[in-house]
């Protein structure tokens, strides 16, 4: 497993029984999490003084319950990198932080490539790939179906102070996208794809990430340069995981680029019991 290890504004302290007790910056959060099956006594006392705890309705959805009054937004550093993160809908804050060690191999082989690179972010959410690659020096066209996430993405570029690097914002479709590219004979250097289970798109199309995601590669994999450096696909989806992922990446591009294919479980470690918790997978396709 590759464990986040380096934050600093971030911590998970610790995770039993459906959840997961959290720093964010100064405010404890509780969030529930489908992978923490086990029942481990609950005995640090930030449980009992939590800021906010999100629960989950039996009919779906769910909602937070605030115990001290927390500010609309606030942010979180990680090293050079500052994001905007907020209590939303569905248990999330607009940050995975177990993506940093993603965020910081993308940045190793920015800076390591003597040259310039283009990056292409697909389903790129509020930006931490995108703001991370920016201030490694690399020019990104970043990509999201949601207007909202994209401005958000803005946001965490002028926080990070990478608002003037050269980087394209555009909410669309991915998989059009990427057709449109291809059309146009557009090459990146690293794609990152962190595409979610099941969405839909700005003209209400439906995505199912089991349905859809081995096609996209083969889509993604005539977009990447004659001097690619690397190909990262996330997935945080139950029965997809990172044996999956590699071997599709092992198929669709190591198979005719040569290079070699890594899949791994991503994670946090808790502090309370010196434990990692396994928070999705990344396949990585890297040249050398």
């Amino acid at each position: 497993m590759r464990v986040a290890e380096n934050w600093v504004d971030y911590e998970l302290i610790d995770c039993s029984d459906g959840e997961k007790l959290e720093r964010w910056g100064k405010y404890i959060l509780i969030r529930p999490d489908p992978q923490v099956i086990w029942k481990t006594p609950k005995t640090h006392p930030l449980w009992r003084r939590a800021d906010a705890r999100y629960h989950r309705s039996a009919t779906g959805g769910g909602k937070w319950e605030v115990y001290t009054e927390l500010p609309d937004r606030w942010t979180i550093r990680y090293g050079e990198l500052v994001f905007n993160v907020k209590t939303m809908g569905f248990k999330h804050t607009g940050l995975f932080p177990e993506q940093a060690v993603n965020w910081d191999l993308t940045a190793e082989l920015i800076r390591g490539a003597g040259r310039p690179v283009k990056v292409l972010n697909l389903f790129a959410y509020t930006g931490a790939a995108t703001v991370s690659a920016l201030r490694a020096g690399a020019a990104v066209t970043h990509v999201d179906a949601s207007k909202g996430m994209t401005q958000w993405a803005k946001e965490n570029a002028v926080s990070s102070g990478v608002r003037e690097k050269p980087v394209r914002w555009l909410v669309d479709d991915c998989v059009k996208f990427v057709q449109r590219e291809k059309r146009r004979g557009n090459t990146y250097d690293i794609i990152i794809m962190d595409p979610p289970s099941y969405g839909r798109g700005p003209g209400g199309e439906v995505w199912r990430l089991e349905d859809e995601v081995y096609g996209l590669c083969v889509e993604c994999a005539d977009l990447l340069s004659e001097n690619a450096l690397a190909f990262l696909l996330n997935s945080y989806t139950t029965g997809l995981g990172c044996g999956v992922t590699e071997y599709i990446l092992s198929s669709v591009i190591r198979q005719r680029r040569g290079g070699r294919v890594s899949g791994e479980e991503i994670g946090l470690r808790a502090a309370a019991s010196g434990l990692c918790l396994p928070c999705g997978t990344t396949a990585v396709w890297q040249s050398v």
